[in-house]
């Protein structure tokens, strides 16, 4: 089978590299429009439970990116000069350049053709290949062209955020919840390399007007965020890579192939960066469709199955995601509650996580939470 792999983000690799290391004779062309060793934004992060799927379906995966990792067992809330720890919240993380030039080195070794900085104009280009697998991203050219085909779906969420970088480390994977006379930001902090941490600042669109943003370039972006959360970064400086303001895009597919044309990660479904599950659905995507391919005779059969199987799936990740993100949508209304009702609010956000699980995965937050709801706040 000659297969081309449009994308060379973390699906795209992971989907060559095994699918060539278990089929050698196939021949198998990445295409990836960046050079070699280049992306945008910074670590990326993995729940303890996204480690444990991807373990039991690609061990060798989570062997060699595990070693590389930053790890914390808490999450932290800041909010009016105060803080809460929710403990049994597991998660780690990698910087994106590290984890990409991990499977960079995999698809090399195991004898796929990456070809880096390539760009694919159009799916004409690709006319003699079996499979094409679309892990282009947000923005990607086979969904693009076939939206119809695909019964594509975007829209995009209300709130403004931009993805930096910073020296400053933090313990665990925090958030900070700032108000400003113009109006709330939001920081989602954590480190993803002994060095280094994400910090994504979010705001509203009435801030987001309000401060003029607009009308900034990225340098006085930057300025303005630096000196809102000044004390949160200890005067250490935010870090740019392509950090505009965006507004975050939901993606949705309906149909998942079109004839020989498959989609993956990104291009097929967005997840919000507030449950931290992009990379991990991209490289399931991967994992899912080679193992369809593999119990299908037919490549039609196999892409039915594909979608049969992963379809619902994601659908229950990305509706937890919208749930998730809708209370984003309305952070500065929750900022108005107290530290502990607040920090409840935004542990049982997504709407999966009932009080008896919270007791038995949080103890010491729950037994201070609810310590605090007997006595009416008082200590």
């Amino acid at each position: 089978m000659r297969i081309a792999v449009i994308g060379g983000g973390p699906g795209g690799l992971t989907f060559a590299y095994l699918w060539k290391r278990r089929h050698p004779d196939a021949q198998v062309d990445l295409f990836e429009q960046n050079p070699e060793g280049a992306t945008w934004g910074f670590g990326v992060v993995f729940s303890e439970q996204a480690l444990e799927f991807l373990r039991a379906d690609d061990p060798e995966t989570v062997d060699a990116i595990t070693p590389r990792m930053e790890s914390w067992k808490n999450i932290t809330l800041n909010l009016r000069g105060e803080s809460v720890d929710i403990d049994g919240i597991g998660f780690s993380s990698i910087g994106r350049l590290e984890l990409l030039t991990i499977l960079q080195q995999r698809v090399r070794a195991a004898g796929v053709n990456a070809r880096y900085d390539t760009t694919i104009a159009s799916v004409d280009e690709l006319g003699g290949y079996d499979l094409i697998v679309a892990a282009d991203g947000l923005n990607s050219l086979v969904r693009r062209g076939f939206e119809r085909e695909f019964g594509a779906s975007v829209s995009h969420s209300t709130n403004k955020f931009a993805w930096y970088g910073t020296s400053k480390v933090f313990a665990t994977l925090s958030q900070t919840f700032v108000k400003t006379a113009l109006g709330a930001f939001n920081a989602h902090h954590y480190r993803y390399s002994p060095a280094m941490s994400t910090f994504l600042v979010e705001c509203d669109a009435a801030t987001w007007q309000a401060y003029g943003f607009e009308h900034k370039t990225i340098e006085q972006s930057q300025a303005i965020c630096e000196e809102i959360f000044a004390g949160t970064l200890d005067g250490q400086p935010l870090v740019s890579n392509k950090s505009v303001w965006r507004n975050f895009p939901w993606i949705w597919n309906e149909n998942w192939s079109h004839g020989n044309m498959v989609l993956i990660g990104d291009a097929l479904h967005t997840a919000h960066f507030s449950i931290g599950s992009g990379t991990r659905l991209a490289i399931e995507d991967a994992i899912a469709l080679t193992k369809a391919l593999e119990a299908e005779t037919e490549l039609a059969a196999g892409l039915a199955r594909y979608q049969a199987e992963r379809k619902p799936i994601v659908q229950k990740l990305v509706t937890a995601a919208r749930t998730s993100a809708d209370w984003y949508e309305q952070f500065p209304e929750h900022m108005k509650l107290g530290l502990m009702d607040f920090a409840y609010s935004y542990i049982t956000r997504s709407g999966r996580i009932a009080d008896a699980r919270l007791r038995a995965m949080s103890p010491e937050f729950m037994a201070r939470y609810e310590a605090e709801k007997q006595t009416g706040g008082r200590t």
